[in-house]
């Protein structure tokens, strides 16, 4: 298994099932080149977790996955529209937005059971609005800022 500490991250090929639990600190590039890492690794279907503050890169290491997975088309926030379907090389990709969410019950409005059960990529921004309805089988990825450094955040794999 990869182990944060052990190797730079941007460095190496890895399989979904070797990421490891544990913490990086890393910059916005390790970052990106994580993400774009995972994403190649990655079968659906799959749900990814991105938690952590505004502004904490939720959306930049959701648009590494995505390009890692094949995304060709430009990965924006879906804040507003909730949910953003793209295309990959494997499957369909939905990247979810559930900032805006009062709580669980709205999920039902976004087709949320649909596009769980659906043979996809799902990566979910502000996952801890979807309550009990979010599936058990989770790769939870956490993001934290680091101080006053602006490029540099912790990135916590495997939190629940």
């Amino acid at each position: 298994m990869l182990s944060p500490e052990s190797v730079p991250v941007a460095d190496v090929e890895m399989p979904a099932s070797a990421i490891a639990r544990g913490s990086w600190r890393l910059s916005r590039d390790d970052l990106v080149a994580f993400g774009e890492r995972m994403g190649r690794a990655l079968a659906p279907p799959h749900v990814v977790a991105l938690s952590g503050d505004l502004g904490s890169g939720k959306t930049t290491l959701a648009q590494a996955i995505c390009r890692g997975y094949g995304v060709k088309e430009n990965v924006t926030s879906p804040t507003f529209a909730l949910v953003h379907a793209y295309e990959g090389k494997h499957s369909t990709v939905y990247h979810c937005d559930l900032y805006r969410l009062r709580d669980e019950s709205e999920l039902t409005n976004i087709g949320w059971d649909d596009l769980l059960n659906e043979r996809a990529l799902v990566l979910i921004e502000w996952p801890e609005r979807a309550g009990s309805r979010l599936p058990e089988e989770v790769t939870h990825l956490h993001l934290d800022h680091v101080g006053d450094q602006t490029d540099v955040r912790v990135l916590t794999v495997g939190l629940e």
